[in-house]
């Protein structure tokens, strides 16, 4: 897939990652699910090479990159079959938070151990009863003394067992007006009153998903992202939750992009290997119409994807955040359909060999279908586009 777009130390770097992503491979991912543990090796070794923290400062070790490079990353993985989740996690959003928000105190204890992979940090922001809608997220936290008391519950938190700390999403009350509003905070996992449940889920892959209950978890006041309170525009503390949200949830949609353009791709590559080798009657398969058409039409769609997921992580590393917002929802849902349809494509051309072990593709039919779900729906996407994009009045 071509880069034109990109410059050199992007093409070098896209390369290195794809010659990284080859060693270990779709045959190694699939048997570290099936062993039920992590893919840590690989995770271990692109910390070594600088891969993890690219997007982060290097003056806390890390690449002193943005989301455009990291996306890379996750996009060259993705296309060798192994790509890790957990990029979109922990240094994508949390370090991006940490990093812009946090506390001096706060870059120097997270942001080296999650630019170099030895530490890593979860996210918890999804509730049983909010969906898609962070307006209504239930989690509080409520002071006492100079602590804060955690209480509520965070549905499909991935990463939660390995992970160092959870980075949550919770309200707290303005003193000034009454009204709850978002505020981020690192909680450990081991802290009193934190529980976690695994979730029984029927997608097969290395990153599992939990259940948190919070039950007046009781957190120090350093624990706040930020800090104390600010009434700085864009620092961190009590008045910055809402901006520290959106620094993490744009670049979430963008990574999401990168996760989902990779798989097409290789679901792709996969296929048309198998079109060019397989004869009927003589003639390779992917001389019919009927085969390559479908095929050129998902690389299509994968290419217009990238450009739009370049786009909003640009804008994002150039500080256009209104702008990324809008660009990134839009490369999510165009990657999420175009990894969707090439997935499928490249199972129909496979036939029945397509829903073989050997072939590695059967499984990607569920994750592609994440790539459609999570971390927002492409149906929300639509309303973001229809209200902020076109002024269309709101439904709800």
């Amino acid at each position: 897939m071509s880069a034109t777009l990109e410059t050199d130390e992007h093409k070098a770097l896209r390369a290195a990652v794809a010659a990284l992503g080859r060693r270990y491979g779709r045959d190694y991912l699939t048997r570290t699910v099936a062993e039920g543990r992590r893919p840590a090796e690989l995770w271990a070794e692109a910390g070594k090479l600088g891969y993890l923290g690219v997007n982060l400062p290097e003056e806390y070790g890390g690449g002193g990159g943005g989301i455009t490079e990291l996306a890379i990353v996750l996009e060259e993985l993705g296309a060798a079959g192994c790509p890790l989740m957990m990029l979109v996690v922990s240094p994508a959003i949390c370090g991006t938070v940490i990093a812009r928000f946090g506390t001096e105190e706060q870059k120097r204890t997270w942001l080296p151990g999650l630019a170099d992979g030895t530490r890593t940090m979860a996210f918890g922001i999804t509730e049983p009863d909010a969906g898609s809608n962070s307006h209504r997220i239930t989690t509080t936290a409520r002071r006492d003394g100079a602590d804060w008391l955690l209480t509520g519950r965070k549905v499909f938190i991935s990463g939660v067992d390995t992970a160092d700390a959870v980075l949550i999403v919770g309200r707290t009350e303005d003193a000034r007006t009454g009204r709850l509003k978002p505020c981020l905070f690192i909680v450990p996992p081991n802290t009193e009153g934190f529980q976690r449940n695994p979730i029984d889920m029927e997608l097969n892959a290395a990153e599992k998903q939990f259940e948190l209950v919070l039950d007046d978890v009781r957190l120090p006041a350093d624990a706040l992202v930020g800090g104390g309170t600010s009434h700085a525009f864009g620092s961190g503390g009590e008045d910055a939750g809402l901006l520290q949200l959106f620094a993490g949830l744009n670049p979430e949609r963008v990574m999401t992009a990168a996760f989902a353009i990779g798989m097409g791709r290789h679901a792709l590559a996969r296929a048309v290997e198998y079109a060019r080798e397989r004869t009927v009657w003589k003639t390779p398969i992917g001389a019919h119409q009927a085969i390559a058409h479908p095929l050129a039409q998902a690389h299509i769609d994968l290419e217009l994807a990238r450009l739009m997921m370049q786009k909003a992580a640009h804008l994002y590393d150039t500080g256009d955040d209104m702008g990324a917002g809008e660009a990134a929802n839009m490369a999510k849902y165009a990657a999420g359909e175009a990894c969707v349809r090439a997935v499928d494509q490249a199972v129909h051309t496979l036939g029945g060999n397509g829903l073989t072990r050997e072939f590695g593709l059967a499984s990607l039919i569920t994750a592609a279908r994440v790539t459609r779900i999570a971390p927002v729906s492409r149906e929300m996407i639509l309303n973001y586009v229809s209200h902020q994009s076109l002024g269309l009045p709101k439904s709800y």
